[in-house]
């Protein structure tokens, strides 16, 4: 079932020159393990795009859905002081979507990106497409490409 906020992503895709199958589902997506029992693949292979604010200013983090986001790190590779999860309130402001249905792509807002280098193992990745119901696959090395983001270690230690 196509939705405006899925054709969003797939035309900011295609404006991008890629072209991909999103994958839509009865069943909710809206977590890593949902996604991840929805395609059948590992949570670790689940791209979770997650706002933060750095010193008030929003970036969007592509973490492993196995990885907890260390705020610390996060600071420190954006240089600013801190870094905090924003709330559900200002995800959709910042990117036009709900959490649990973000893009790497397609933003109301453009973003600077930083990518989990946990992601970059893998050979393919499973990403939210604007619902939280649909996903879309792709490489870690496309994704990379097409977002700009920087490869960061942003996994929390300890988990």
């Amino acid at each position: 079932m196509r939705t405006p906020a899925t054709d969003r992503v797939r035309a900011a895709l295609e404006a991008l020159g890629v072209h991909v199958q999103i994958l839509e589902f009865s069943q909710s997506t809206r977590t890593a393990q949902d996604a991840a029992v929805a395609v059948g693949t590992t949570v670790a292979q689940i791209v979770k795009s997650l706002v933060f604010l750095v010193d008030s200013r929003p970036v969007l983090v592509l973490a492993s859905g196995a990885n907890r986001v260390d705020p610390v790190r996060l600071a420190s590779a954006a240089t600013a002081a801190t870094a905090r999860m924003a709330s559900a309130e200002e995800v959709r402001a910042i990117t036009g979507y709900s959490i649990g249905g973000v893009p790497p792509v397609g933003h109301a807002t453009p973003l600077s990106i930083y990518l989990d280098q946990d992601l970059m193992r893998f050979e393919i990745l499973y990403a939210a497409a604007g619902t939280p119901t649909a996903v879309f696959g792709i490489s870690p090395q496309l994704l990379r490409d097409i977002t700009g983001a920087r490869v960061i270690a942003i996994a929390a230690e300890n988990l």
